[in-house]
C-alpha cells in the first residue's frame, strides 16, 4: 500500500489542518459522550429518562458526565497507528495495516491490565493514560478479533459475519490523511476493519465514512463528499447495500423536518451502513452542530456510535470551534485527544523535520517508537 505526494503546506493551510483534525476526534468524542448514557436504549426509554424531547445535553455514564466510551477509544489508537506507521516508514516497513493492528492490540491490553506498564518503553506515550484503561462495555467482536495476535484482512476477516458499527466508528483517522488518493483511503479503512468485523458491509461502510471525512477535510460541502463517495464506492463489489443505505439519506433531507422517528428508520438493525447513513443525514441536517449531535443520538440504534460518527462529520467539517463549548469543557480525556490531534497534524505537515534521513528527534521517537 502506497501513498501519493503530500499536499504543500503554508502556514494558512496547516492552521486549516489542524483545525479540522482537532475537530474531527474531538467532535467524534463530544458526540460519543452524548451518546454513551442512552446507548442501548430505545427512543420510548430515552424519552422516559429525559423528558419528551430527549437527551439535549451531556448526562452521567460511567459515573461521571462527557465519560466517552471503547469507540473514542479506539478511535485515539488509531491516530496512534497512523503516526507510528508515517516513523517506521523511515526503517523501509509501509505496511500501516499492520502499524493499526499493533495500535489495536495495544488498546486491547489495556482492557485486560489494570494500568500501564511503565517498562514498555515501545508501547509509546498514548499506551500510558492511565484514563484509557477503563472498560467501557467494548463489543464482544472487538475483544474477539483482538483477542490474539493473527491480524485479520479482507481475505481471511475476523468475525466475518459481524456487521455492526464499531469499526466506522474508529475510522475518522483515516479520512485525516489529505496526502492519500481517497481510493487509498477507503482500502485502508477497509483493512482495518477487517481485523475486528469482516462482514464486507461493514468494512465497506468504514471505507465510505473514512472517504466523507477525507474530503470534509479538504474542504468538500457535506453533498459533495457523499457524491464522491457513492462515485467511489460504485466501482466496488457487493457496494449496493452500503451505496443505497447512503442514498437514503440524501433522500431523508428532502423529506421535511428531521425526527427521531426518521433517524431510527436509516439506522435500521444497527449495521455499520445504516448507522453511517444516519450519521449522515444528522450532519446534513442539523440547524448547528449542538442540533445535529442531538439528533443522532435520540433514536432506537447504537446512540454512542452514531454519535461518534456524526461528531466526526461535523468536526471535519466545521474545525474546532465550531463545537459546542460547554460539552468540551467536560468532555473526559480532552487534553489527551488535544496533544494527539496536534501530534498527528505535526507529523503529516512536518514529519520530515521530526525524523528521517536528515535527523530525528529523540523525543519524537520516544513517543512514537519505531519498535512494536
Amino acid at each position: 500500500m502506497g501513498a501519493t505526494a503530500g499536499p504543500v503546506w503554508g502556514r494558512r493551510e496547516q492552521q486549516d489542518f489542524r483545525s479540522r483534525v482537532r475537530g474531527t476526534l474531538l467532535g467524534a468524542a463530544v458526540g460519543d459522550a452524548l451518546g454513551a448514557p442512552v446507548d442501548g436504549l430505545d427512543l420510548d426509554a430515552i424519552r422516559r429518562a429525559h423528558g419528551a424531547g430527549g437527551l439535549a445535553d451531556l448526562a452521567p455514564a460511567y459515573g461521571r458526565r462527557g465519560a466517552v466510551t471503547h469507540h473514542t477509544q479506539l478511535t485515539l489508537f488509531s491516530v496512534d497507528g497512523l503516526i507510528r506507521a508515517q516513523v517506521r516508514r523511515d526503517t523501509g516497513a509501509w505496511h500501516p495495516p499492520t502499524d493499526l493492528h499493533r495500535a489495536y492490540l495495544r488498546w486491547a491490553t489495556t482492557q485486560r491490565d489494570w494500568g500501564p506498564d511503565e517498562r514498555r518503553e515501545e508501547d509509546g506515550w498514548l499506551a500510558r493514560e492511565e484514563w484509557l484503561y477503563a472498560r467501557r462495555d467494548p463489543a464482544r467482536a472487538l475483544l474477539i478479533g483482538l483477542g490474539d495476535e493473527t491480524m485479520g484482512t479482507p481475505a481471511a476477516p475476523k468475525n466475518p459475519a459481524e456487521a455492526g458499527p464499531e469499526a466506522a466508528a474508529r475510522s475518522a483517522p483515516f479520512g485525516l490523511l489529505v496526502g492519500w488518493e481517497p481510493q487509498l483511503v477507503a482500502q485502508l479503512a477497509v483493512e482495518c476493519a477487517a481485523q475486528t468485523h469482516g462482514r464486507p458491509t461493514a468494512c465497506l461502510a468504514a471505507g465510505a465514512y473514512a472517504v466523507i471525512v477525507h474530503a470534509l477535510a479538504r474542504g468538500e460541502h457535506l453533498d459533495a463528499a457523499v457524491q464522491q463517495t457513492l462515485a467511489l464506492l460504485a466501482a466496488r463489489p457487493g457496494h449496493e447495500p452500503v451505496s443505497e443505505a447512503l442514498q437514503q439519506a440524501l433522500g431523508a433531507v428532502r423529506q421535511g423536518v428531521p425526527t427521531p422517528e426518521r433517524v431510527t428508520q436509516l439506522v435500521g438493525a444497527a449495521t455499520a451502513e445504516g448507522a453511517v447513513a444516519a450519521a449522515v443525514y444528522c450532519a446534513l441536517v442539523g440547524e448547528d452542530v449542538r442540533h445535529g449531535l442531538r439528533l443522532s443520538v435520540n433514536h432506537d440504534g447504537p446512540s454512542a456510535a452514531t454519535g461518534a460518527l456524526t461528531g466526526g462529520l461535523l468536526g471535519a467539517l466545521h474545525g474546532e470551534t465550531a463545537l459546542p463549548p460547554a460539552w468540551l469543557v467536560e468532555l473526559e480525556g480532552r487534553p489527551t485527544i488535544l496533544e494527539l490531534a496536534d501530534d498527528f497534524a505535526m507529523e503529516m505537515t512536518q514529519g520530515p523535520a521530526l525524523h528521517g534521513p536528515g535527523g530525528s528527534s529523540p523525543a519524537w521517537l520516544a513517543r512514537y517508537p519505531r519498535g512494536a
